[in-house]
């Protein structure tokens, strides 16, 4: 459900209305990996994005092209690693999420300095990835030109943002995100104890008093 996988599909459909002649010439390749494939809910998801994926290929197929290849099964990294380094665009639209790797996963893979990162606002990569294109996948209108955008960024702006994004993927990494995480739970160990502390002396004084 918080993938954005149906508002991500409605997006594309409207940027096809508001750009025709983009039709043949790209094609989004949704990869979802089944999960919770047994409850009856997930099931239902599962079948409403299938039925909108078939209704906009339907909509604007032309002979075998089709704009949304749905691949709903596991891929191993180096699959899904080829996929980002032959990906224009990566279009990462969570409804919520936390820290959302598939984002940093996809810079990281790009070594050639190419490629466009659409982002979620309601990512948590998405206080970090200034360079990416920010977006809010509940608006529709806004991430079809977003998308579109990207599709049709210059290479030199995309090479310009990838080179940030990428700097950035390097210098926050796992090690220091263990570094801080430390560091917190320390200043945290440290409050409790002067907390403690002052609990105590307040505690001695009401009794003196």
């Amino acid at each position: 459900y918080t993938k954005g996988i149906i508002e991500r599909f409605q997006a594309i459909e409207r940027m096809l209305e508001l750009y025709p002649d983009m039709a043949g010439r790209f094609t989004f390749v949704q990869v979802a990996a089944p999960s919770r494939s047994s409850l009856d809910e997930y099931q239902h998801f599962e079948a409403r994005v299938r039925a909108l994926a078939q209704r906009i290929n339907q909509r604007f197929s032309n002979g075998a092209y089709q704009p949304i290849v749905l691949r709903a099964e596991h891929h191993d990294h180096d699959a899904v690693n080829r996929l980002f380094r032959a990906a224009d665009v990566c279009v990462v639209t969570s409804l919520h999420d936390g820290m959302n790797l598939v984002a940093k996963e996809f810079i990281a893979a790009r070594d050639d300095g190419c490629g466009v990162l659409v982002l979620s606002c309601f990512t948590g990569a998405a206080r970090e990835l200034h360079e990416a294109l920010i977006v809010n996948p509940y608006h529709v209108e806004q991430c079809a030109q977003t998308l579109y955008r990207a599709l049709t960024m210059p290479e030199i702006e995309q090479r310009e943002r990838m080179r940030s994004l990428r700097a950035l993927v390097h210098d926050f990494n796992v090690y220091r995100w263990a570094g801080h995480m430390l560091l917190d739970a320390a200043t945290l160990r440290r409050r409790e104890r002067v907390m403690t502390k002052i609990h105590a002396q307040s505690s001695g004084l009401r009794r003196v008093v």
